[in-house]
Protein backbone atom coordinates (compact mmCIF):
# COMPACT_ATOMS: atom_id res chain seq x y z
CA UNK A 1 0.00 0.00 0.00
CA UNK A 2 1.80 3.41 -0.91
CA UNK A 3 2.08 5.84 1.55
CA UNK A 4 -1.37 8.09 -0.28
CA UNK A 5 -3.41 5.46 0.26
CA UNK A 6 -2.38 4.98 3.75
CA UNK A 7 -2.47 8.76 4.50
CA UNK A 8 -6.47 8.50 3.36
CA UNK A 9 -7.22 4.99 4.75
CA UNK A 10 -6.17 6.86 8.49
CA UNK A 11 -8.45 9.92 8.29
CA UNK A 12 -11.78 8.00 7.00
CA UNK A 13 -13.36 8.32 10.14
CA UNK A 14 -13.33 12.61 9.35
CA UNK A 15 -13.75 12.09 5.66
CA UNK A 16 -16.86 9.36 6.87
CA UNK A 17 -17.99 12.12 9.21
CA UNK A 18 -18.65 14.57 5.99
CA UNK A 19 -20.08 12.26 3.78
CA UNK A 20 -22.62 10.75 6.10
CA UNK A 21 -23.06 14.81 6.76
CA UNK A 22 -23.64 15.44 3.14
CA UNK A 23 -25.67 12.58 2.81
CA UNK A 24 -28.06 13.60 5.36
CA UNK A 25 -28.15 16.84 3.75
CA UNK A 26 -29.46 15.34 0.71
CA UNK A 27 -32.03 13.62 2.61
CA UNK A 28 -33.60 16.58 4.27
CA UNK A 29 -33.34 18.30 0.63
CA UNK A 30 -35.49 15.95 -0.92
CA UNK A 31 -37.67 15.09 2.18
CA UNK A 32 -38.59 18.91 2.08
CA UNK A 33 -39.30 18.84 -1.76
CA UNK A 34 -41.44 16.54 -1.01
CA UNK A 35 -43.24 18.82 1.27
CA UNK A 36 -43.23 21.84 -0.62
CA UNK A 37 -44.98 19.74 -3.99
CA UNK A 38 -47.89 18.92 -1.32
CA UNK A 39 -47.97 23.04 -0.62
CA UNK A 40 -47.67 24.16 -4.20
CA UNK A 41 -49.85 21.59 -5.23
CA UNK A 42 -52.63 22.91 -2.84
CA UNK A 43 -51.93 26.42 -3.24
CA UNK A 44 -52.11 25.98 -7.23
CA UNK A 45 -55.25 24.14 -7.08
CA UNK A 46 -57.14 26.93 -4.90
CA UNK A 47 -55.83 29.47 -7.15
CA UNK A 48 -57.09 27.77 -10.00
CA UNK A 49 -60.46 26.86 -8.56
CA UNK A 50 -60.81 30.47 -7.57
CA UNK A 51 -60.11 31.74 -10.50
CA UNK A 52 -62.30 29.50 -12.66
CA UNK A 53 -65.38 30.24 -10.15
CA UNK A 54 -64.90 33.63 -10.22
CA UNK A 55 -64.42 33.96 -14.27
CA UNK A 56 -67.52 30.72 -14.76
CA UNK A 57 -64.89 29.23 -16.47
CA UNK A 58 -66.42 26.00 -16.10
CA UNK A 59 -65.59 24.13 -19.27
CA UNK A 60 -61.53 24.76 -18.13
CA UNK A 61 -62.30 22.89 -14.43
CA UNK A 62 -61.12 19.81 -15.82
CA UNK A 63 -57.43 21.25 -16.17
CA UNK A 64 -57.15 21.50 -12.64
CA UNK A 65 -56.62 17.90 -12.32
CA UNK A 66 -53.16 18.62 -14.53
CA UNK A 67 -51.34 19.95 -11.63
CA UNK A 68 -52.18 17.61 -9.09
CA UNK A 69 -51.15 14.68 -11.96
CA UNK A 70 -47.96 16.85 -12.10
CA UNK A 71 -47.03 17.52 -8.51
CA UNK A 72 -48.29 13.85 -8.19
CA UNK A 73 -45.40 12.68 -10.12
CA UNK A 74 -42.96 15.12 -8.73
CA UNK A 75 -43.55 13.60 -4.89
CA UNK A 76 -43.41 10.65 -5.97
CA UNK A 77 -39.53 11.46 -7.50
CA UNK A 78 -38.39 12.66 -4.77
CA UNK A 79 -40.04 10.02 -2.45
CA UNK A 80 -37.76 7.96 -4.51
CA UNK A 81 -34.67 9.73 -4.28
CA UNK A 82 -35.30 9.98 -0.88
CA UNK A 83 -35.49 6.34 -0.46
CA UNK A 84 -32.42 5.92 -2.43
CA UNK A 85 -30.49 7.86 -0.71
CA UNK A 86 -31.47 6.43 2.88
CA UNK A 87 -30.40 2.88 1.37
CA UNK A 88 -27.12 4.38 0.36
CA UNK A 89 -26.64 5.97 3.61
CA UNK A 90 -27.05 2.84 5.27
CA UNK A 91 -25.12 0.79 3.25
CA UNK A 92 -22.33 3.12 3.85
CA UNK A 93 -22.64 2.83 7.77
CA UNK A 94 -23.04 -0.88 7.73
CA UNK A 95 -19.95 -0.75 5.25
CA UNK A 96 -18.33 1.34 8.45
CA UNK A 97 -19.21 -0.99 11.05
CA UNK A 98 -18.53 -4.63 9.23
CA UNK A 99 -14.78 -2.86 8.27
CA UNK A 100 -14.99 -3.35 4.81
CA UNK A 101 -14.99 0.61 3.85
CA UNK A 102 -12.52 1.29 1.37
CA UNK A 103 -11.55 4.91 0.20
CA UNK A 104 -13.75 4.07 -2.94
CA UNK A 105 -17.05 4.86 -1.15
CA UNK A 106 -16.23 8.03 0.38
CA UNK A 107 -17.96 10.80 -1.49
CA UNK A 108 -20.37 8.81 -3.53
CA UNK A 109 -23.60 10.64 -3.80
CA UNK A 110 -25.86 8.55 -6.01
CA UNK A 111 -29.21 7.08 -4.59
CA UNK A 112 -28.93 3.29 -3.89
CA UNK A 113 -31.37 0.86 -6.53
CA UNK A 114 -33.18 0.85 -9.43
CA UNK A 115 -34.58 4.02 -10.00
CA UNK A 116 -37.98 3.16 -11.92
CA UNK A 117 -38.63 0.51 -9.29
CA UNK A 118 -38.15 2.95 -6.52
CA UNK A 119 -40.35 5.13 -8.40
CA UNK A 120 -43.25 2.71 -8.63
CA UNK A 121 -42.54 1.65 -5.23
CA UNK A 122 -42.79 5.71 -3.92
CA UNK A 123 -46.13 6.12 -6.10
CA UNK A 124 -47.81 3.40 -3.95
CA UNK A 125 -46.46 4.75 -0.31
CA UNK A 126 -48.85 5.92 1.64
CA UNK A 127 -47.20 9.58 2.24
CA UNK A 128 -48.15 10.02 -1.54
CA UNK A 129 -51.25 8.65 -2.89
CA UNK A 130 -54.27 9.09 0.16
CA UNK A 131 -53.19 13.17 -0.39
CA UNK A 132 -53.22 13.00 -4.15
CA UNK A 133 -56.04 10.77 -4.39
CA UNK A 134 -58.11 13.16 -2.43
CA UNK A 135 -57.28 16.01 -3.86
CA UNK A 136 -57.88 14.75 -7.25
CA UNK A 137 -61.61 12.71 -6.03
CA UNK A 138 -62.51 16.12 -4.11
CA UNK A 139 -61.98 17.67 -7.64
CA UNK A 140 -63.71 15.60 -9.31
CA UNK A 141 -67.39 15.34 -6.92
CA UNK A 142 -67.06 19.50 -6.93
CA UNK A 143 -66.98 19.30 -10.89
CA UNK A 144 -69.92 16.35 -11.13
CA UNK A 145 -72.05 17.80 -8.15
CA UNK A 146 -71.57 21.33 -8.26
CA UNK A 147 -71.89 22.04 -12.02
Amino acid sequence: MDTINKKILDEIPQAAQSHLNMLQAIIQRMSTNCTSCKTWCVTLVSGLMVVLFTNSKIALFPAILVPIILFFVLDSYYLALEKGFRDSHNSFIKKMHDGTLEVSDLFVMAPSGNATKSFFKAVSSFSIWPFYLTLFLLNIFIYIFLF
